[in-house]
């Protein structure tokens, strides 16, 4: 009974062992794994853009003038050479008293110099016909031999010269009477129902309204602009890329569009600007930048919605490799100088060293340290160490 009873307090011993053996035995890991694989690598620059319009006109005043009221509106649809908008003549302005007196003075001045130049003008219409008679008593006398020839001569020149005198004062005479008609129109009233014949600015190109500055009747000074007008569906995509990213973006490299309502586009990039801007980033920091202008390509149905000045977002392929094998950049983590990566063996983690070549958002571009279709951890936690059980979490 005592060797029964031994047996039974051994036997319940061993089990609280091995309980409390199992109790506080580590437990394998819960990770999260993927597999490396082959396929295609692309490394990107991304970034948000907006469309423009290739081509932009802007219509403006000539001159100073007043404009009527302009009826079209931003979306409007007008054809080259259609009537965009009217223009007046100014007014004259208000004519204060002192103006006033000047004015008349200077329509005094102007009815003296008038009558002046009339009397200039009798003085040498007689001073000719004085010279016309001395030379016609000249010619008859030089007939019969009474006058030498440099007399003569004297006649004939003072005959031009009288005329060329009266010519001249008939010129003096007209001048004076435009003069005149100066002044007077200085003093003449404003009459709002003579204000000229209108000028008409027409379309220079066939598109929409894009914006219309001055939908209202009002004075405008030379150069003010009026409203614009361009072909919504020839847009273009500007990116304003940092610098260090400027250089890796390439003419003619891919591009990736999406973000703007509809399917991802391909576009190339046409041109990156030669000259960068300083940009202040919403966290206040001074950033140099460059615009990269992009071609749209495969542009469908719906890229017709999109208008001048939208928001989209780009992604400038910068390199490119078919056949590269890649693993997550979740699993990938410093080590010994280097980069590694827990590998998934026998349902323990061990760490592998890897060669990196490049790195996108998702993917690492691997030279060596993997094979196709090893498991690896993602995202390991502070408890996976070299050789520590894991157990694959379901999701």
């Amino acid at each position: 009974m005592k060797h029964r009873k031994y047996l039974a307090y051994a036997a319940v011993a061993l089990s609280l062992a091995a309980a409390l053996a199992w109790a506080f035995a580590p437990r394998p890991v819960e990770v999260e794994t993927a597999r490396t694989r082959v396929g295609l690598f692309e490394q990107a620059v991304e970034e948000d853009g907006r469309t423009r319009l290739k081509d932009r006109y802007t219509v403006s005043a000539p001159l100073a003038a007043r404009l009527t009221r302009i009826t079209l509106r931003a979306g409007d649809i007008v054809t080259q050479g259609d009537v965009v908008a009217e223009l007046l003549p100014v007014m004259s302005p208000l004519v204060d008293g002192r103006s006033m007196q000047q004015a008349v003075a200077r329509l005094g001045a102007a009815d003296a110099a008038l009558t002046r130049a009339k009397a200039q003008t009798a003085q040498a219409t007689v001073a000719l016909d004085e010279s016309l008679l001395d030379l016609k008593r000249t010619e008859q006398l030089a007939a019969v031999g009474f006058v030498s020839p440099s007399r003569m001569d004297t006649a004939r020149l003072a005959a031009t010269a009288g005329r060329r005198a009266l010519d001249a004062a008939l010129a003096a005479q007209e001048a004076a009477v435009h003069e005149q008609d100066f002044a007077r129109a200085a003093l003449a009233p404003s009459e709002p129902g003579r204000a000229g014949r209108p000028i008409v600015l027409r379309a220079p190109v066939a598109g929409r309204i894009l914006r219309v500055a001055q939908p209202s009747e009002v004075t405008l000074a030379a150069g003010t602009p009026l409203l614009e007008i361009g072909d919504a569906t020839q847009l273009e995509v500007v990116s304003e890329l940092l610098t260090a990213d400027a250089v890796q973006a390439r003419e003619g490299a891919r591009v990736i569009i999406d973000r703007w309502g509809g399917p991802p586009l391909e576009g190339r990039i046409r041109q990156v600007e030669p000259a960068a801007f300083t940009k202040v980033s919403a966290l206040g920091i001074e950033e140099q930048r460059a615009n990269a202008v992009i071609e749209v390509q495969n542009a469908g149905d719906a890229w017709r919605a999109v208008g001048d000045g939208f928001r989209v977002n780009v992604r400038i392929v910068t390199a490119s490799a078919s056949g590269a094998l890649m693993v997550p950049v979740g699993a990938v983590f410093p080590h010994a100088g280097g980069m590694a990566v827990y590998v998934v063996e026998g349902r323990r983690a061990h760490v592998q060293a890897i060669d990196v070549q490049a790195r996108n958002g998702s993917d690492a571009w691997l030279r060596g340290g993997l094979a196709e279709g090893q498991e690896v951890v993602l995202y390991p936690a502070a408890e996976v160490r070299d050789g520590t059980r894991v157990r694959t979490r379901v999701p």
